[in-house]
């Protein structure tokens, strides 16, 4: 990591916030724990923290998508098998694994929850952070 910020707003919120600056994206820690990240312009959920995870709206994937997903792929609607909860086009989603409901991606919704259920063909996620790229091998260090 290349340079490391803290700024304590305990008196403000209750929690503690650092932040680091990488090549990769700038990784924002809350509580020690890194919950988001921007990269450009986009400030995004990781997957190097379940408190985020956690709360996000899921979508599950067949066994055949994982590798796809796991190599960056965006989440087509045939290999989707469950919309779990209620969401807008533009959210934040976590894609996981019929199986062992891991999470595999964050991605955003480029449909309503709705509107997905009714989609059979094309890309309905966009993916932005998946297990495996560069930013979750740099979580896991941390």
């Amino acid at each position: 990591m290349q340079q490391k910020t803290q700024i304590n707003i305990g008196k403000l919120v209750g929690e503690h916030v650092e932040f680091a600056e990488t090549e990769i994206a700038t990784i924002y820690l809350i509580n020690e724990k890194p919950l988001f990240a921007r990269n450009d312009d986009l400030i995004f959920p990781t997957l190097g923290s379940d408190d985020v995870v956690n709360f996000l709206p899921r979508i599950v994937v067949n066994m055949g998508a994982v590798p796809h997903v796991c190599n960056g792929a965006d989440i087509m609607a045939p290999g989707v098998v469950d919309i779990a909860d209620t969401f807008e086009k533009d959210s934040f989603v976590v894609v996981v694994d019929e199986q062992h409901k891991k999470p595999l991606a964050v991605g955003i919704a480029l449909y309503g929850s709705e509107e997905m259920k009714t989609l059979k063909h094309g890309k309905i996620i966009k993916n932005v952070h998946y297990v495996g790229d560069k930013l979750w091998h740099m979580l896991r260090k941390l």
